[in-house]
């Protein structure tokens, strides 16, 4: 997780642009600076406080002429209109200058009475909301990013096949890959990246919806182009997908960035004019995107991505529900790779087949840590952010929310809810976030109080001579509910499980 500050920290960064660093107090910014200087030091919540969304909706309707006759449009107008500077574009055009903000004893900006409070409230939100466009391209652009996708071993390293077929999983990585983009082009905006999730969605979500909205879309959309050329494209286990992924990605973004110059001159970026993205202040008092903490969540959403995909191809899962301390007599899961979350025990599992021809117990195969996840945090891996925890939290959220069919479009719909309705920030969750793993899970807590034949071979830990026996509705009683999870778990049709059962399990 992110670690917390004090959101009181970050109101105290500079926010003032135009007054004088010499100045001792407020009283003398004043009398340097004119009437602006009182509405220094503002907060994000003052955009509703004071109504600033009307009062630009207002000015917007009334100033329809002016902005079509300005050559860069709404920003060069306003920049007149406020500033008394046509020329104040906000372009992403390589200036450095265009859209800075010299405010400090402006007359025209000083005359404008009690249109100074929401002029200031916009001049400043529109500068900032350039600042966030730059952001999102550096932070997306970066050697980092390159670096900790282009990974050379992914298919051998996080899939072990007998067979060794290939696998073809790049048009399921894609598909996730819109919501992934669009999740990080959102969080880049929230503006407080080093806020803890909880803090972060109490201090920030709701204020951030309307904005976070129109960016999660504008890089969804952004993506999708981007994606439209690798529809056709197959990952066979020597490919390149971090390669293939950094590419889209990159251009994805590239993409998105340019929406700056449609926002600014007044036209609409998918469906959304600037307004949207300034709504609630959103950017009022932004400090900047933190290009490291966007960098470190999106690829460790997009190779959590990935890897989930490999491991949904193989027999990886998730057994638990049993409380932390186990000894319910129902078996003992390896506590390397376990979660204790709400007072309950959660176990990630790979059943390894045996893979030479074998009259020993051994051809039944064994439990052991899935493929790769000794490498996480070590050697290639080490600069991915991405544990075993996040595996198995990210998979019970997923399940809880639908189960084993929880789909790229169910992920779609979830992101882009709890980025519109304020209840998550997702990008905040990195490879934790619900749905970039989707692990099939199985809640054995029924099995403690049932008679099934060897329950207490339910869990066990990792090993040559660790077999599981479930000879019974293991997952929450049910029998259909194990059938599901079974196929989920490529385990159909596979008798290792049930092998020592006197009676056949049913499933």
């Amino acid at each position: 997780m992110l670690p917390t500050v004090a959101l009181t920290a970050l109101a105290l960064l500079p926010a003032v642009h135009g007054a004088p660093s010499s100045s001792a107090s407020l009283h003398g910014v004043y009398k340097r600076c004119g009437a602006i200087s009182q509405y220094y030091g503002q907060h994000q919540a003052d955009w509703d406080t004071y109504d600033t969304q009307g009062w630009l909706d207002s000015w917007w309707t009334n100033n329809t002429a002016l902005m079509h006759n300005n050559s860069v449009g709404f920003a060069g107008a306003f920049g007149q209109w406020a500033m008394g500077n046509p020329d104040w574009s906000c372009q992403d055009d390589g200036s450095s200058t265009d859209c800075d903000l010299n405010l400090c004893d402006n007359r025209v900006l000083n005359s404008r009475g009690k249109d100074i409070r929401p002029a200031y409230y916009v001049l400043e939100s529109v500068n900032r909301l350039h600042t966030y466009f730059g952001g999102v391209r550096e932070a997306f652009d970066t050697a980092g990013l390159g670096a900790a996708l282009s990974k050379d071993q992914w298919a051998t390293t996080f899939y072990e096949a007998p067979d060794q077929r290939s696998v073809n999983i790049l048009k399921e990585v894609l598909a996730a890959l819109g919501t992934i983009i669009g999740i990080g082009a959102s969080f880049a905006g929230v503006g407080l990246p080093l806020l803890g999730v909880s803090e972060a969605t109490s201090a920030v979500a709701g204020a951030w919806a309307g904005a976070g909205a129109a960016a999660y879309g504008g890089g969804v959309t952004a993506a999708n182009i981007m994606i439209g050329p690798h529809a056709d494209d197959t990952f066979q286990k020597s490919a390149d997908l971090g390669g293939i992924l950094g590419e889209i990605v990159v251009d994805s973004i590239k993409s998105f960035t340019s929406a700056n110059n449609q926002l600014v001159g007044g036209q609409e970026y998918n469906n959304e004019d600037i307004r949207s993205y300034l709504s609630h202040g959103a950017f009022l008092e932004f400090q900047g995107v933190d290009k490291n903490a966007v960098t470190d969540s999106m690829t460790a959403m997009l190779v959590g991505t990935s890897i989930n995909q490999l491991y949904r191809a193989q027999k990886v899962f998730i057994l638990g529900g049993g409380s932390c301390d186990d000894n319910e007599g129902i078996g003992s899961g390896p506590q390397d790779a376990k979660i204790c979350r709400d007072g309950k025990a959660w176990y990630l599992y790979y059943w390894q087949e045996d893979d030479v021809l074998s009259i020993t117990s051994h051809q039944w195969g064994w439990v052991i840590s899935p493929p790769g996840v000794s490498q996480l945090g070590q050697n290639e891996f080490s600069d991915i952010p991405l544990n075993v925890s996040d595996i198995i939290n990210s998979s019970l959220d997923a399940f809880n929310v639908a189960g084993y069919n929880y789909t790229t479009a169910t992920a779609q719909s979830r992101a882009e809810d709890a980025i519109t309705k304020g209840w998550a920030i997702p990008g905040a969750y990195g490879a934790a976030w619900e749905g970039i793993f989707t692990v099939p899970v199985c809640d054995v807590s029924a099995a403690i109080s049932s008679s099934f034949e060897l329950k207490q071979f339910i869990l066990q830990p990792y090993g040559h001579d660790s077999r599981p026996c479930w000879c019974g509705p293991i997952c929450s009683g049910d029998l259909q509910k194990t059938k599901a999870f079974i196929d989920a778990a490529n385990m159909g049709g596979f008798d290792s499980p049930k092998h020592l059962c006197n009676s056949d399990p049913g499933y």
